[in-house]
């Protein structure tokens, strides 16, 4: 029996079991099995080289964004709008077969952004490149998932299930749970709150069934059994999503505005190219691209090419900034001064650990080289030679 038919297995036997407390062990345990085989199928087969034959683009620019979508919704016509790319687009599904690039310049940076062919229900199990698709927006900042408004709701569910399936979390921060693994001492079950999801018995029946014997668990928050599994695994990715109506000039103005509500979403139309502004901008607050500009000593600021940092690549602090700029920089920093929201007060005297801001303005002020011995009569040492050997012999008297 191969991987993809035990996990339908195991699947069919989780909907016949009744939800109760009686089951909820054995539920786990359930799922605890799907997870490990869900990830054993992620895995290159045995005896290769793990290349395979994927389109992964080199990365440009300050962020890069997936668009990810079933067939013919208009993410090949929303990346020829947004960057000026041709992607060609037909009636017909499958038109993209391959990943085709662009760049958007928005607020003096440089965002990349990749066309995906479109995947179907199952694309985990590798049906339709399904897992090029999904290996690409692993390595991306933020998905946009492209649906069809005048299409149901079942098409983001079965998106969202499918992402999840192999590892990606959409919209979710990563479960308050300390999980490490030790040589010896057992299993050590501790909480900081009351749990109504895991118990300690529930805890150990889902280590042993990754043969975990000896590790310690501490919870944080009230987490579920996926949580648990999630952290145990340590292949999450969690990423951030923005659901992208497209066609809402087919549907009808209360259908519009009800879409328009939902959280972490933003309705277009490629047809009459309408709300790509509010696109762009929530792209843009997702990300949280910070630009810092920079101040020469004694000149004018440069604001036509900011230094772009981000959270999500490395920080925002003046640290990160110095080491953008060139990493053996941070020693000859004495402090910095800011200008900007994050600032007190203009300029503010700053050292490394201060949290930079957007459109801030940065100037470095570098520590002096002393001169060595200091000057006249405050002079560290003597220049006279250390050893008597190395003393000039003077000439001999003229007699």
């Amino acid at each position: 029996m191969g991987i993809i038919e035990r996990i339908k297995e195991i699947e069919a036997e989780m909907a016949r079991t009744q939800k109760n407390k009686a089951t909820e062990y054995h539920l786990g345990q359930l799922k605890a099995k799907i997870a490990k085989l869900r990830t054993q199928l992620l895995e290159p087969p045995k005896g290769s080289s793990g290349a395979g034959d994927g389109f992964e683009v080199t990365k440009f620019g300050h962020g890069r964004v997936a668009l990810i979508g079933f067939p013919s919704v208009g993410k090949s016509t929303l990346l020829t709008m947004l960057t000026g790319t041709h992607s060609e687009a037909a009636s017909y599904e499958f038109t993209t077969l391959t990943c085709i690039p662009g760049i958007i310049h928005y607020n003096d940076t440089k965002i990349q952004l990749l066309d995906l062919p479109g995947i179907i229900e199952g694309a985990s199990e590798g049906k339709g490149r399904g897992r090029q698709v999904i290996a690409v927006s692993k390595s991306s900042d933020i998905v946009l998932m492209v649906l069809d408004a005048s299409k149901s709701e079942g098409h983001r569910q079965i998106l969202t299930k499918e992402l999840e399936s192999v590892g990606l979390r959409l919209n979710k921060k990563p479960p308050r749970i300390y999980f490490k693994k030790k040589k010896t001492g057992g299993i050590s079950f501790n909480s900081t709150l009351p749990l109504t999801h895991v118990d300690e018995k529930l805890c150990y029946q889902i280590l042993h069934e990754y043969k975990i014997h000896n590790a310690e668990v501490l919870f944080r928050e009230d987490a579920t059994v996926d949580d648990l599994i999630d952290v145990i695994e340590g292949n999450r990715k969690y990423m951030k999503c923005i659901y992208v109506y497209n066609k809402i000039d087919v549907i009808g103005i209360d259908d519009v505005d009800k879409l328009a509500r939902q959280p972490n979403s933003v309705v277009i139309s490629c047809n009459l190219k309408l709300n790509f502004d509010r696109l762009l901008a929530k792209m843009w607050e997702e990300m949280g691209l910070v630009r810092v500009y920079t101040k020469p000593q004694g000149q004018q600021p440069d604001f036509t090419d900011p230094v772009v940092l981000s959270t999500d690549r490395g920080g925002c602090m003046v640290e990160d900034f110095c080491n953008h700029i060139h990493r053996n920089l941070i020693k000859d920093v004495k402090y910095v001064l800011v200008w900007g929201t994050s600032a007190r007060h203009h300029p503010q005297h700053c050292g490394l650990g201060h949290s930079l801001h957007d459109e801030d303005m940065v100037q470095i002020v570098k520590r002096k080289e002393k001169e060595e011995g200091g000057r006249g009569r405050f002079k560290s040492h003597s220049t006279d030679p250390a050893r008597i050997s190395d003393r000039e012999k003077k000439a001999p008297l003229k007699t």
